[in-house]
Order: structure tokens, then C-alpha cells, then sequence
């Protein structure tokens, strides 16, 4: 009797060993922290906090500041989501998603023959939706923020003045881009100009506009000289845009979806974003097997991955739209028996073709260029947040005498149902264009309980690939037993089900696995494909310290204290 007990105690311990959460191989602080697209928007919102303020206060701060030093997707001429959760467990969401212009309609984008018109809804200002991003901060600044919005914007302010120090990765995004930037804006336009890594951009307009949003709130962009201003700018470029659309525009307190994943609670974004609605599909109908047994990135774990995804964004691509103008069948697209009879012709010996898989049977693409940041603060307070201008810098179409891109965000509305988007996503009915309409996202701010405590803040930029990628760091962390940083560090691929192509990312997946998925049948892309997002993201360790999860694909930076 007495020989058990070393064997009881050895099985004690591995069991509790088991449970016991990865080491972090992150930033780890004590009380708050900043994840995001640039080291210096993560300090400044880092900073906000550390002065006394809350999470709330440090995404007005983090947001605007991204706006400085990130062009390419930080934004005041764009828009975006968030899901937050407060230290006492109520929860939310923020729709400040770009909208349609009043003059919207749904032939807008299509010739005299019904056809597609090229770069219509992709350049320059007739590609531009309503910007929500600024009456979006100051509707989060006026239900939950502590300090002065002055005060706050100051640092922001400064940065804009003192200017950024361009990176190696902004040096070839310019780069890339710089040839558009002159077609859309002439050559005097300051994007013209070549910018190298370490030179300096100072941005005095942009600081001025600023300035304006911190004197006056909303109506320093909404109403009096921006908006006459930036009205007037898109109405002499072609767009649609009227300083009435500006004026009427109104950001949306919204429902989260909230879902169980095994013993996980995940809050994320509701429609019009189509991330929460996708990743609850992913998940649950994964839910039935142990992947934790399949491996990580092993081919039985990417082929269920594959298959939920095929099926779920058949789904998003059809039902999908703002839950303003068209009826989502939730209550169905979320139900377990809904779930499980998508996946009755799945089996692990052969891919399911896409075109076996319709939507679902009920009754009744977009940007890679989005950015994404997390923050929790000293009171246990998250928040998880996701803007973009759609594609690189937006339409390309830059306000030099305010001092920001905008959007292009109209191309995420389906121009013409059945025509993919510049990201390859299918559009239907639900996701046609509408005066004062939301287009479709699929960004996906998400928020992870464990236990009944705050566990994982996560979201990250990618357009349709968003969805997948959340999905995969969730997994990577509470399935692989990975770190943060490790689940944000870790290989990724992607599928959605058209075009019917898994896409990995270039490096970390061995060929022969990519030979067994072809055996079975999926067509994988035999091109170098680009990085699958940048996540960023949060995990809160059992002694209650923060773990950073700042993606290396990117310039991303955590910061705490």
C-alpha cells in the first residue's frame, strides 16, 4: 500500500503540471500594458495609464497615436471595432465602422452594362465610406473615460510635431505605394516624397486637426472647419462624400457575440464585423475533437481547422451584413445542431471541395491593411480594438491640409453579389450598398475568459485572414500550451472557402506535411505568400502579471508598467 503513494504523488504532480500555464516569453509587467502596430503609440497609451488614467483613456491615446505613426492603417479617416470588458465583468462593443454616403446606392460602382468598374471602390475618393474613427474614441472618452480629452491628446499631439522616425518596414511600404500616392494626389502631395529608414516625418497639419478634436469633441471633426474642409477636398476629387454625411454620422454601442469554447468564455465583435460570428462557427464545430492530441500545425489539426473554416466563411459571405438594413439568422448560424450538421460530410480521409459546400440551409473579402492593439490597465479593465482604412494608406487619397489618408472602405460592400472584392471575398445581397449602410468587416477584437477571469485581449490586422488568425493564437495558448508570445510567433495558414486555397505562410511548415495535404485533395498555394497578420495580444498569468504577445512580423511593440 505504502509503494502507491510516490506513484499518486508523481501523478499529482504531472497532472498539476499539465494545468499549470505556459512561462511567458513575452514583456511581462506588473500592472498595465499597450500592445500595438508601433512602440511609440504603445508608450503613449502605456503613459496615460501610468498619469492616472484607465484602458478607455489609453485607446483614445493608443488609436490616435497609431494615426501619427502608423499611416498605413492607424487612421482619422477611417474606422473600426472594439470589444471591452470592465474589471467587473460587464462587457460590450463599439461599432465605428465606416458607412456608405448618403449618395450611396447599389449600382454605384458598375457600368452601363452591369459590370464591376475597376478601381472605383479601391482608389481615390470615390472609394470612400463616412469615417467613424474619431467619433468613435470620443464616444468610448464620454461613457467610460477619467481624464480630460485634452490631456490625453497631448502626447499625441506632440508626436505629431516632434514627428516619427521612419522604420525599415515604412521605408518599403512607402516605397510601394509611392506611385499611387502621385496618381491619386499629385505629385506636391507630401507622400511624393522618398522617405528613408531613420529620416524623420513631422506632421504639423495633422497635430492642427488634432488640436481641433481636443478643443471641441466630435464636432471638432464632424461639423465646422475639418469637416467643411475635408467635404470639400472629396468633392473636388470625385467622391461622394458631403459635410451632411459627416455630420449625421454616429457611432453604435453593440451586443458582443459571447460563446464557450471547452472552459473558455470568448467575447468578440458582432455584425456589421463578421469576426465573432466566424470565429464561433470555427470553434465550435472543432469543439467535439481533442486537437491538443492532433498536434500543433500537424495535418489532422490543420485539416479540421480547414474544414470548420471552409464552411463558416461560406456562411459569412452570405448572411452577413449590417444588422441596421438586413436580418442575420444568429440564433441558427450559432446552434449547436446547426453546427453539427455543417459538419456531417467532414472526414479526415479527403478535403471537401467548396463547391460542395453552399451556405448553410436557412430559411430567409477585404483589407490585409488593418491594425490592431490590446490593453489592460492597473484595475483589470481590457479593452481589444481593431481600425483600418481597408487597403495600404486606405485610397490612397491623402488630406494634405489635415494630414491623413482615408479610407476605401466602400469596397467591402459587395459592388455586385457573386463578384469577389480586392481580397478575393464573395459578396451577396446582404452586403450591398445602402445610403448610411455599414459594409462588412471581418475584423475580429476579441476577449477570452478563463475560469470567470480576464485571460487573452487578441486581435490582429490580415482582412479575411483576421478571423483565422484570432482563431489560431486562441488555440495556440489554451490547446498547445503556448506562451503569448510563442502563440503570436507561431506559424499560421489560412482558408476561406473561395477561392478553395489553403495559404501557409512562407516559413515553418515542412513539405511533407504540405504532401499529405494534397494527397487528401486541398490545393495549396505554391506561391511565397505574404505574412498572415499581426497579432497582438494580451495573456494575464496566474500570479496576475501581463504577458505581451507583440507580433515580430511587424514593428509591433508591447509597453506596460
Amino acid at each position: 500500500m505504502k509503494k502507491a503513494i510516490p506513484f499518486l504523488l508523481i501523478l499529482l504532480v504531472f497532472v498539476h503540471c499539465k494545468k499549470t500555464s505556459a512561462p511567458p516569453t513575452g514583456l511581462v509587467t506588473d500592472k498595465a500594458m499597450v500592445v500595438s502596430a508601433r512602440e511609440e503609440a504603445s508608450k503613449i497609451g502605456s503613459e496615460i495609464m501610468r498619469s492616472g488614467g484607465n484602458a478607455f483613456d489609453a485607446m483614445v491615446a493608443t488609436e490616435m497615436a497609431l494615426a501619427v505613426a502608423y499611416p498605413f492603417a492607424g487612421n482619422l479617416g477611417g474606422g473600426g471595432f472594439m470589444v471591452y470588458r470592465k474589471a467587473n465583468g460587464e462587457i460590450g462593443g463599439l461599432d465605428y465602422r465606416e458607412k456608405a454616403p448618403l449618395a450611396g446606392h447599389k449600382d454605384m460602382y458598375l457600368d452601363s452594362l452591369g459590370n464591376v468598374i475597376p478601381g472605383k471602390s479601391t482608389l481615390g475618393a470615390t472609394a470612400v465610406g463616412v469615417p467613424g474613427t474619431v467619433a468613435g474614441i470620443i464616444e468610448v472618452h464620454k461613457k467610460f473615460g477619467s481624464l480630460p480629452l485634452k490631456k490625453i491628446l497631448e502626447p499625441v499631439i506632440a508626436l505629431a510635431e516632434k514627428g516619427v522616425l521612419v522604420t525599415a518596414n515604412q521605408e518599403k511600404r512607402l516605397a510601394s505605394q509611392r506611385d499611387k500616392f502621385i496618381e491619386v494626389n499629385g505629385d506636391s502631395t507630401k507622400f511624393a516624397h522618398e522617405y528613408k529608414e531613420g529620416e524623420t516625418i513631422t506632421y504639423p497639419n495633422l497635430a492642427n486637426t488634432l488640436r481641433k478634436i481636443a478643443d471641441n469633441g466630435r464636432d471638432g471633426f464632424y461639423t465646422g472647419e475639418v469637416a467643411q474642409k475635408l467635404a470639400a477636398f472629396i468633392k473636388e476629387k470625385g467622391g461622394y462624400i458631403t459635410e451632411e454625411d459627416l455630420e449625421k454620422y454616429q457611432a453604435v454601442w453593440r451586443k458582443p457575440i459571447v460563446f464557450d469554447y471547452k472552459d473558455l468564455k470568448i467575447i468578440s465583435m458582432s455584425p456589421p464585423s463578421s469576426g465573432g460570428v466566424t470565429i464561433n462557427q470555427i470553434l465550435k464545430m472543432m469543439e467535439p475533437y481533442n486537437i491538443a492530441e492532433f498536434g500543433h500545425n500537424s495535418a489532422k489539426t490543420i485539416q479540421l481547422f480547414t474544414e470548420a473554416s471552409r464552411r463558416a466563411y461560406a456562411d459569412r459571405n452570405y448572411f452577413l451584413g449590417d444588422p441596421d438594413f438586413v436580418d442575420i439568422p444568429l440564433d441558427i448560424l450559432l446552434s449547436d445542431s446547426y453546427l453539427q450538421d455543417r459538419m456531417t460530410n467532414f472526414s479526415f480521409d479527403r478535403a471537401t471541395k467548396s463547391s460542395e459546400v453552399e451556405r448553410g440551409n436557412v430559411e430567409i473579402i477585404e483589407s490585409m491593411e488593418t491594425t490592431h492593439y490590446s490593453i489592460v490597465d492597473a484595475e483589470g479593465n481590457a479593452v481589444s480594438a481593431t481600425t483600418t482604412l481597408n487597403g495600404a494608406y486606405g485610397s490612397k487619397l491623402y488630406a494634405d491640409e489635415l494630414g491623413f489618408f482615408l479610407n476605401n472602405e466602400m469596397d467591402d460592400f459587395s459592388a455586385k453579389p457573386g463578384v469577389p472584392n480586392m481580397f478575393g471575398l464573395i459578396g451577396a445581397e446582404a452586403n450591398s450598398i445602402a445610403p448610411e449602410k455599414r459594409m462588412l468587416s471581418s475584423m475580429t477584437p476579441t476577449i477570452v475568459e478563463k475560469e470567470g477571469k480576464l485571460w487573452l485581449v487578441v486581435g490582429t490586422p490580415g482582412g479575411s485572414t483576421i478571423i483565422t488568425a484570432v482563431a489560431q493564437t486562441i488555440l495556440n495558448t489554451y490547446e498547445f500550451d503556448m506562451s503569448m508570445q510563442e502563440a503570436v510567433n507561431a506559424p499560421r495558414f489560412h482558408h476561406q472557402w473561395l477561392p478553395d486555397l489553403v495559404i501557409f505562410e512562407p516559413e515553418g511548415f515542412p513539405e511533407t506535411l504540405l504532401d499529405e495535404m494534397k494527397s487528401k485533395g486541398y490545393i495549396i498555394n505554391e506561391e511565397r505568400t505574404p505574412i498572415i497578420g499581426k497579432v497582438d495580444a494580451i495573456r494575464i498569468l496566474s500570479d496576475g502579471k501581463l504577458e505581451g504577445g507583440a507580433d515580430k512580423r511587424g514593428d509591433d511593440a508591447a509597453a506596460g508598467f
